[in-house]
C-alpha cells in the first residue's frame, strides 16, 4: 500500500540522513514518521486547505502549529543559521492534531509517544536543512526536497 506520504517520508529520510547522530532506527524512520504526519495534515484540512498558509507545502504548516502553541521560538530558531533549539515529543504532541499524530503513528508502526519522539528529533533539521535563505521556500515539499538533493 503505498501512499503519497512513503515518497515524501523516503525524500525526508534522504535529507535527514547525512547528519543523523546514528540514533537507533536509522534516520529513515524519523524521515517516514514525518512524512506521514506531513500528509496526514495535508489530508487532515478535508483537502480543501489549499488557501492556507502552507498550501501544498503542509511544512508550513505545521510550522504555523508550532508557532501557535508556544514555539514561535524553536521553529525559528530552525529556519536562522544558529543553533537549532530543540522540541520535545510532548510539545510536538500538543501542537499537531491529535487525529494527525495518530495516523502517522499507524502508517510508521509506532505508538504516537514514539512517533511524536522521533518527529521532535527531525524536524528541526529537516527544517534547517529546507530554509537555507532563512524562510522555508514555497513550492510542493517534494520539489523542495529534491532541489536539495544536488
Amino acid at each position: 500500500m503505498t501512499m503519497a506520504g512513503n515518497d515524501l517520508g523516503s525524500l525526508l529520510g534522504g535529507l535527514l540522513g547525512g547528519g543523523g547522530s546514528g540514533g537507533q532506527g536509522g534516520s529513515g524512520g524519523a524521515g517516514n514518521i514525518l512524512g506521514a504526519l506531513l500528509g496526514a495534515l495535508t489530508g487532515a484540512g478535508g483537502g480543501a486547505s489549499g488557501a492556507q498558509a502552507g498550501g501544498n507545502n503542509p511544512l508550513g504548516g505545521l510550522m504555523d502549529m508550532l508557532a501557535k502553541s508556544g514555539l514561535a521560538d524553536q521553529a525559528q530558531s530552525w529556519l536562522g543559521t544558529g543553533d537549532n533549539k530543540p522540541v520535545s515529543g510532548a510539545q510536538i504532541a500538543e501542537a499537531v492534531p491529535d487525529e494527525a499524530l495518530q495516523k502517522a503513528a499507524a502508517q510508521a508502526g509506532v505508538s504516537p509517544q514514539e512517533a511524536a519522539d522521533q518527529i521532535a528529533q527531525a524536524l528541526p533539521t529537516a527544517v534547517d536543512r529546507l530554509s537555507p535563505e532563512g524562510q522555508l521556500p514555497s513550492g510542493s515539499l517534494e520539489d523542495i526536497i529534491r532541489q536539495q538533493k544536488f
